[in-house]
């Protein structure tokens, strides 16, 4: 259910197939927002992009003049029932890791729309690989998605961002308390916590820059994790269950509202209790 009016603000969410990514881009998709949808899955992209009501072959080739053609009046007609969502919504399959696909989206972006008011780079992974046997390979990896990534891209849409525009970065249970052997991941997670509080004091007073850092949410991300110790966090939290990915929307989507318009460069936890922070 939209909970905040985002008629025609334009959101660049990445990550966008993920468990949270999906409740992002429903819920801003349900309040009016244009998405500007990015994942490494060209095809769970196109899926996503059918879920929201649009033709996954246009929204993925869709910028200014560059609509695919469709042969036929059915194809026409077809063409015709998606333009309202099409015009709302554009995928992107690329590498967040790398510069110069954040060179190419945000070209695209300027060609296309011309501005950003909100972004939210939720791409991320989670291995568990023990610090003892983590290879450089494993440290670079996680680091280079989960942090260089958000660089990137924000770097390179620092010159779009629109007046009264807002960043969220997704933060982790494990940037505050570590996680165990998930050295790496927390340490990209940790790092985003003092990236958020840097580039608002830079991005301000246009921009708010803020971070939420979710506790233990039941998303194909952290299936394996769910496995072994789904109970144990169940028992610390105080509301004794486990979150879901709707709810960190919810707060993500506070956070680029007007009704969060006086809060920048902040952590807002959504973790049932699992952590107070002191």
């Amino acid at each position: 259910m939209a909970k905040h009016d985002f008629k025609d603000r334009i959101l660049v969410l990445t990550g966008a197939t993920g468990g949270i990514g999906r409740a992002v881009a429903r819920l801003f998709h349900d309040s009016g927002a244009r998405l500007y949808l990015i994942d490494r899955d060209a095809a769970a992209l196109a899926a996503l992009a059918r879920e929201l009501g649009a033709d996954p072959e246009r929204a993925a080739a869709a910028t200014a003049g560059n609509v695919p053609e469709k042969e036929g009046a059915s194809a026409r007609n077809s063409a015709q029932a998606h333009d309202a969502a099409a015009a709302r919504l554009l995928t992107h399959a690329m590498d967040v890791s790398s510069p110069r696909d954040a060179d190419a989206a945000a070209a695209r972006l300027r060609a296309a729309w011309g501005g950003v008011d909100f972004l939210v780079p939720a791409a991320g992974i989670y291995p568990a690989d023990p610090l003892a046997d983590m290879s450089d390979e494993q440290w670079r990896k996680t680091l280079a998605i989960n942090l260089d990534g958000v660089f990137y891209l924000t770097q390179r849409l620092v010159p779009l961002l629109r007046p009264g525009s807002a960043i969220v970065n997704i933060s982790s249970l494990a940037a505050h308390r570590g996680a165990f052997r998930n050295a790496h991941y927390s340490a990209s997670k940790g790092a985003l916590l003092s990236f958020t509080r840097s580039i608002a004091r830079e991005l301000g007073p246009a921009t708010r820059v803020n971070a939420v850092s979710p506790g233990i949410i039941e998303t194909p991300m952290v299936a394996e994790l769910l496995k072994t110790r789904a109970d144990e966090s169940v028992s610390q939290s105080m509301l004794k269950r486990l979150g879901q990915a709707h709810e960190v929307a919810t707060a993500i989507a506070f956070l680029c509202s007007d009704d969060a318009s006086f809060i920048t460069a902040q952590v807002l936890h959504v973790n049932g209790g699992l952590y107070v922070p002191g």
